[in-house]
């Protein structure tokens, strides 16, 4: 009776481990779909940009910030604005005020949310854009910066 007991629950863990990473992994894809944020620190994406002689898109953001927000939730996940900055950017969102952030809004004199700054592999400011753009706002912007380049 016990060894049934033991195997019951050994069967629903493994069943319910399955679940959360099946259901983990479906997220993850579903989170892939929008624009490819960079995760490494600042220089990383600068070398990254010399490597790929691509330009770097950075979201200068706030986490209060709610046009912020509503770019990362309809802008940012835009299939097209997606495959046109994932393609031609190294793109890079950073909080302002923590961590690197708070260098970069200094260097880059960020004072309003959200800043879109795009720059050279070296670092050099092409333009910013500030406030929310939508979609085809957004890639017309990025569209600008390639023929720029």
């Amino acid at each position: 009776m016990k060894l049934i007991t033991i195997l019951s629950a050994v069967v629903c863990i493994v069943l319910l481990y399955s679940f959360t990473r099946k259901k983990s992994a479906h997220l993850a894809l579903n989170a892939n779909q929008g624009i490819h944020f960079f995760t490494g620190s600042w220089q990383e994406a600068l070398e990254l940009a010399k490597k790929e002689n691509k330009l770097i898109f950075l979201d200068a953001y706030a986490t209060w910030c709610g046009p912020c927000k509503k770019m990362k939730r309809s802008t940012f996940t835009n299939k097209k604005v997606a495959a046109f900055y994932n393609e031609h950017f190294v793109n890079l969102a950073v909080d302002m005020e923590k961590g690197e952030g708070i260098v970069l809004s200094q260097k880059y004199v960020v004072t309003a949310y959200p800043t879109l700054l795009f720059l050279k592999p070296d670092g050099t400011l092409i333009t910013r854009r500030v406030g929310f753009h939508n979609a085809s706002e957004f890639l017309q912007i990025g569209q600008e910066m390639t023929n720029l380049k």
